[in-house]
């Protein structure tokens, strides 16, 4: 705590600032699709506050974690499920409830609802029905990678985000290579049990200069914020037992382009090349081969070879 400042001025102007957001417009019938923290208690924004101890009633992806959140910032509201099983139910439920002139918030296990989490048909059913919906930002587990990585940039600030790899390893490759072969940063969520395998399919995919963001326990006593080749990601990994442990985000950054990549790209004889292997070889194995004989970057000849085929 800065030492300037009193525990009771501190007080004081928290408080003054809740009373100046209870005193915003809260309007009813609305439903207010609400971000919560992803792992900081802390983290949970004063208007979120605000709009979960005013929501008649919130709808929760698992109401025993939500209630845990509640209790902690001192929320009475009680709550209903609304899971990705009871979805279409639950939001015919919520749009009655809107008719009522009930506020209802919707909130997800941690994060932003509807942003790889359930709430997304919520929010179309109610929207459809003609009823407002309230978005109150807030932590979201992509944002906070990127803001501890520097992988983006005012110049260029692109970036994707690709959710949750397939959990098979023939569909998890193929799925890397669609989304690694963009021109941008690429963000994806993984499970502890399959870090291991989708860093192998990653450097697999995109060689071993790729550089590579691990974000794990992000906002949590634990975190980390590691970047590092490709090539290094296993032995990160292999280190220390407790890395393993945890949520995760990846960032694959975008590939370095080389001021003779594009001129090698445009290369006619590059392009005939592909053709040629392309006749006999999957656009995987023609651009590993192509990588090979011309020294170019493997994920761009893949994406040219992706261009090539579909044009034929």
């Amino acid at each position: 705590m800065n030492q300037n400042v009193s525990p009771t001025a501190d007080g004081d102007a928290f408080s003054r600032m809740a009373e100046r957001v209870a005193g915003q417009h809260w309007p009813a019938g609305a439903l207010y699709v609400v971000a919560t923290p992803i792992g900081n208690l802390g983290d949970l924004g004063l208007r979120a506050w605000q709009a979960l101890a005013r929501a008649d009633v919130i709808a929760a992806e698992d109401t025993r974690s939500s209630r845990s959140l509640l209790d902690a910032w001192g929320i009475s509201t009680p709550l209903m499920a609304a899971h990705r099983h009871n979805e279409a139910a639950a939001a015919q439920d919520i749009c009655t409830r809107l008719e009522q002139g009930q506020r209802v918030a919707l909130v997800s296990d941690a994060g932003a609802p509807a942003v790889s989490d359930p709430g997304a048909r919520v929010v179309r059913t109610v929207r459809a029905a003609g009823h407002p919906v309230v978005p109150v930002p807030g932590p979201s587990a992509v944002i906070t990678a990127l803001m501890g990585s520097g992988v983006t940039s005012d110049e260029n600030p692109a970036f994707a985000f690709a959710g949750f790899a397939p959990p098979k390893a023939a569909a998890r490759q193929r799925w890397l290579r669609s989304w690694c072969a963009l021109p941008a940063p690429v963000l994806m969520f993984e499970s502890p049990h399959r870090l291991a395998a989708t860093l192998a399919d990653l450097l697999e995919v995109c060689g071993p200069q790729r550089q590579l963001t691990i974000a794990r326990e992000l906002t949590k006593r634990f975190e980390q914020i590691a970047t590092m080749p490709l090539s290094q990601a296993a032995e990160w990994l292999a280190a220390d037992t407790h890395r393993e442990q945890g949520e995760f985000v990846l960032i694959v950054h975008a590939a370095e382009s080389r001021p003779d990549d594009q001129a090698g790209m445009e290369d006619p004889a590059t392009a005939a090349l592909l053709d040629a292997l392309l006749e006999t070889l999957s656009v995987r194995d023609a651009a590993r081969v192509a990588a090979k004989v011309t020294g170019q970057p493997r994920d761009a000849l893949y994406a040219l070879a992706l261009a090539r085929r579909g044009g034929a």
